[in-house]
């Protein structure tokens, strides 16, 4: 399902979208808040710098924003449509969907964000030798 070397998998994963063999984060659980945004300064294996430039991942608000929409819409959906429940309710099921997903939509967003901008090389080893040289 989740093929290396799709942008999907690095995404979902977190790993370094270049060479995704290791993860961006220094802790990989989006719920220990502590190290949400902890991220290794660079991949170990292909050297690429995550923070492309300074204030690289503001961008990631405007993510975040949609990703936001789309888990609200589905809480509403989901509780509204197929549940049937009242008004007030489903406010509450988005309410707490938003809250309870926070952490994962976060990182999300990162993921996405940074996937935008760089891209899986699968010859990312002969292209590291190259450039030492």
């Amino acid at each position: 399902m989740l093929k290396k070397g799709t942008k999907i998998n690095s995404i979902l994963t977190g790993t370094c979208p270049k060479c995704q063999e290791e993860s961006m984060y220094m802790d990989k659980n989006p719920y220990n808040l502590n190290n949400i945004y902890k991220m290794h300064e660079k991949c170990s294996h292909c050297h690429i710098r995550y923070k492309i430039e300074p204030s690289f991942f503001y961008g990631a608000m405007y993510v975040s924003y949609a990703v936001g929409i789309a888990f609200a819409v589905a809480a509403f959906v989901i509780t509204k449509v197929f549940l049937n429940n009242s008004l007030m309710t489903t406010f509450y099921a988005i309410i707490g969907t938003l809250v309870v997903f926070m952490p994962f939509i976060m990182r999300v967003s990162r993921n996405i964000w940074i996937n935008m901008f760089v891209h899986y090389d699968k010859d990312w080893k002969e292209n590291l030798k190259e450039e030492t040289k």
